[in-house]
């Protein structure tokens, strides 16, 4: 009997703000329309308060162990050479599935430990190709000074389950130009394999645009009058066309949950300075430019067409909503910060079930967001502008104040009753259980 649970494809651009898709109110105004994208918000649910942290790492851990990253030790990028990643202790997403049935690939950038036992193909993927860590490593090479003798080549790296990873071929400026092409082709023959072979599968499909430099395949240079960052967007959206293309040509669609989102907020360094839209700001700040990204989710029969909300989601949510549809139970052995999106994604009720969660940089609590209001506990609202720990947290009203400009705390102070008691709670679970210190190595055991 063919295994009818549904397929999950989960594309996770890199540094897409909130204002570049012309769905978000972006598209042409950057300099490229985005027609794909646009038409795959339309047909599921479009999110309009989706919320992941503050930059690459953090969100890849809380998406692959739904805990935020402020417990799993994974917080920041860490250079080549130094430990990083995430312990063989955390229970990942991909090890839950593969253990369900599921046949698992990742083509794209991993950022969760570079080093043999903490790469794709030892945390349940059958199938891995693309980047240990970051794309900013492809311009060493071009660097002034640069000897690979004392920081070494970055790589491609590939690996399958059960084996161990290799080098494929130097990640320079050139090979940064082609990846993406090559993550979905082989994101298609992945998908096409299990569909023949009546197998579920999980692709994950984490592409490299639109993270500096942006450097676009040299068939989209070009492709706008505007220069290679609208090059890149232009690309972003024909590889997320090429995906979906392929999900419908194998008469798959209506059993695949298809997800498209972003790690995180745009782009602050010139000249790929990157735009929130209607939001303020960019990744690496806690404003609402940082943490509310583009996301929408597609599941015919399922998720209704044409939805658009403004309801709170985390991305660490996407871990427990994966479990149930799957029939796998959450691990109760550890604090698991996601919450379970089913019933509000597929229409059964109108609210999520998430009404806010605490903000991190790092190791450090910036903010606290609430229904339509956010506190500031540390004020930077620009990169490096020089973190200021308040005294007086402000408040914001972000339905009336969106770009978090006007301190409505002393009119407000109320909401403080509510947001504290969260950072409380929060603080008080660290207590209890012990976060991951960043750098730990396996064997880890938490303390009891």
């Amino acid at each position: 009997m063919a295994d009818d649970r549904p397929n999950i494809v989960l594309i996770l651009a890199d540094n897409l703000g909130w204002g570049e898709l012309g769905c978000y109110g972006g598209g042409v105004l950057r300099g490229a329309p985005t027609p794909r994208i646009d038409d795959l918000a339309t047909q599921g649910l479009k999110f309009l308060n989706f919320n992941v942290e503050s930059d690459c790492v953090p969100t890849r851990s809380a998406l692959m162990t739904g805990r935020q990253a402020i417990r799993t030790g994974a917080f920041q990028s860490v250079p080549a050479g130094l430990p990083q990643g995430l312990t063989k202790w955390e229970v990942l997403l991909p090890e839950v599935l593969s253990a369900n049935g599921y046949a698992t690939a990742h083509y794209g950038k991993w950022h969760l430990g570079d080093i043999e036992g903490r790469l794709p193909n030892d945390r349940g993927f059958d199938d891995w190709y693309g980047l240990p860590r970051t794309s900013n490593e492809s311009m060493f090479t071009a660097s002034h000074s640069y000897d690979p003798d004392i920081v070494g080549l970055p790589y491609i790296m590939e690996g399958k389950k059960g084996g161990k990873s290799s080098n494929v071929k130097v990640f320079n400026e050139d090979t940064r130009r082609t990846i993406d092409g090559e993550l979905v082709d082989k994101a298609v023959a992945f998908m096409t394999e299990q569909t023949k072979a009546g197998t579920p599968f999980f692709a994950y499909l984490p592409i490299t645009q639109l993270h500096f430099p942006n450097l676009p395949h040299p068939d989209f240079i070009g492709a706008t009058p505007h220069g290679e960052m609208s090059d890149s967007l232009a690309e972003m959206d024909h590889r997320v066309g090429q995906v979906v293309d392929a999900v419908d040509d194998l008469g798959i669609a209506d059993n695949t949950i298809f997800i498209f989102g972003s790690d995180n907020g745009p782009e602050f360094r010139t000249p790929w300075r990157g735009t929130a839209g209607y939001w303020r700001s960019t990744y690496h700040t806690a404003m609402e430019g940082s943490l509310r990204v583009p996301f929408m989710i597609r599941w015919p029969g399922k998720i209704p067409a044409g939805l658009v909300s403004d309801e709170i989601v985390h991305i660490a949510d996407l871990f427990p909503t994966i479990h149930r549809i799957i029939g796998a139970d959450v691990p109760t052995d550890r604090p698991i910060d996601g919450v379970d999106q089913l019933d509000f994604f597929t229409g059964k009720q109108e609210k999520s079930n998430r009404e806010g969660f605490v903000f991190y940089i790092k190791d450090e609590m910036r903010a606290v967001k609430w229904r339509e209001w956010k506190l500031h506990l540390v004020w930077e609202p620009e990169v490096n502008d020089g973190a200021i720990k308040l005294e007086a947290p402000y408040l914001f009203n972000l339905i009336q104040d969106p770009k978090e400009e006007t301190n409505v705390m002393m009119d407000n102070n109320w909401v403080r009753s509510v947001t504290m008691r969260m950072v409380h709670e929060f603080r008080q679970s660290l207590k209890d259980f012990p976060p991951v210190p960043p750098g730990a190595q396996d064997p880890y055991t938490p303390p009891k």
